[in-house]
């Protein structure tokens, strides 16, 4: 099973990728982002595809341009994940047969995002949105939309996004922070996949 979970993997440099990623792959964990605000993420990008392509979805992060759309595709990410909706983005994104996670906070957002091809919705900032937020936005998409929460949302608290509707998360740095080992975000994944397990029962 393919756990509905994206590991964003904020500052990782390219020597730490391949082990992180084997230890979310060991973990359960299948889709990995690698910011692009991180250490030559492009190359940690492309790492990743050539050794875990066949096992995991990899791609990017903090993706803002139609031209890094572009880049992350001729690494070999499959994956665009953006902290804002951004059609041109999205529609680039799908051009090129990529997974779109565009960010969304309001209706209006997350219908333009829907409209230009998106995948699924990644609704950030989960904090500032809440459970409730999620839960008054969930009546009016369409069936079957897929909204990842992520910020603020994580294994303390699965169980109620979950109960809003939810489909999945986005986990960052209880996941991973830059100078973590691949045997401390091992630990950390287990203990996040277990979590998640638990809260949909």
């Amino acid at each position: 099973m393919t756990l509905p979970i994206i590991a964003i993997l904020r500052g990782i440099t390219p020597p730490e990728a391949p082990a992180v990623a084997q230890a979310l792959i060991n973990a359960g964990i299948t889709r990995i982002e690698v910011p692009l605000n991180s250490s030559d993420p492009l190359e940690s990008i492309g790492a990743l595809v050539r050794q875990f392509g066949d096992d995991a979805l990899v791609g990017a992060g903090t993706v803002l341009t139609t031209d890094e759309v572009n880049a992350v595709a001729e690494v070999g990410g499959r994956l665009i994940v953006s902290p804002n909706c951004d059609v041109e983005v999205i529609k680039a994104s799908k051009a090129l047969d990529l997974h779109s996670w565009p960010g969304v906070f309001t209706p209006t957002e997350a219908f333009a995002a829907l409209h230009a091809g998106a995948d699924g919705l990644k609704l950030f900032p989960g904090a500032m949105a809440g459970t409730a937020g999620l839960a008054a936005m969930r009546p009016i998409l369409p069936k079957g939309t897929l909204v990842y929460a992520v910020g603020g949302a994580g294994p303390e608290n699965f169980d109620q996004w979950i109960a809003a509707s939810a489909d999945g998360f986005g986990i960052g740095s209880a996941l991973y922070k830059p100078g973590m080992s691949a045997e401390d975000v091992s630990a950390q994944a287990t203990r996040i996949v277990a979590a998640y397990k638990k809260a949909v029962g």
